[in-house]
């Protein structure tokens, strides 16, 4: 099956950008943020066991949030962060050695409280399998106010299930949308993998995703129909 990459901008007056990415003719995985252009990257700068990371501002978040700190970011061993769906619990195992700053940001927005009281707003069930999620305002274009690098060095396609990766509008535009694999799916190796779910975290979002879609996209892309809410998330 032949994937295609295109960006396409919608919204320029307000600086908006989408990602699309199409797999034959199943839906468009539309992984889009909200940002002003971001300043030149400068990546992580490993030191030991620890690297630093920039987090770039961009423009207001949709919810009150601070970006973490940059220094001494941990690039070794695993942290967990557990999303508490109305559905059940989901733990992510975040690596820090394969995504030092995706993990880092990713652990410091769940201890701020970012993902409670959220729904996951973006589902695909035909050709891309996958539940998108991380942004309060449920469009697909909030963002936590900053931006940082793409850590893909091991990411690997095709994306396997249970495997969870970084949505973006473009190289380098990291901010809080995620998404999980729930079937194998050809992504290209574009997204940041920096964490996986166990066998009991997979089947909450099997079943999430078994509920189907409104096909406001195209048919099998959409809205979730069903109870996507991730009510709170914690450490460990």
């Amino acid at each position: 099956m032949r994937v295609r990459l295109t960006m396409t901008p919608t919204l320029c007056e307000l600086g908006r950008v989408k990602r699309f990415l199409t797999l034959g003719l199943a839906a468009p995985l539309a992984l889009s943020a909200c940002a002003v252009a971001p300043t030149q990257p400068t990546g992580t700068t490993p030191t030991g066991s620890t690297v630093s990371c920039s987090y770039r501002t961009t423009n207001q978040p949709a919810k009150p949030v601070d970006p973490p700190s940059g220094a001494d970011v941990p690039a070794t061993g695993t942290a967990a962060v557990v999303l508490h769906f109305a559905a059940g619990d989901v733990t992510i195992t975040l690596d820090r050695a394969a995504a030092p700053c995706t993990a880092h940001s990713f652990e410091s927005l769940a201890q701020q409280g970012w993902f409670n009281d959220t729904a996951c707003h973006r589902l695909g069930t035909q050709g891309v399998h996958f539940l998108q999620c991380g942004d309060p305002t449920g469009t697909g274009r909030g963002g936590p106010g900053y931006w940082f690098d793409d850590e893909l060095a091991r990411t690997v396609t095709p994306y396997p299930a249970g495997v969870v990766a970084m949505a973006n509008s473009g190289p380098n535009t990291n901010g809080s949308q995620f998404f999980i694999v729930y079937e194998q799916t050809n992504f290209p190796a574009a997204y940041t993998q920096f964490g996986r779910i166990d066998a009991k975290g997979l089947a909450v979002i099997t079943a999430l995703a078994a509920g189907g879609t409104d096909d406001s996209e195209r048919a099998g892309t959409g809205r979730p129909l069903a109870d996507t809410r991730i009510t709170s998330a914690s450490i460990g």
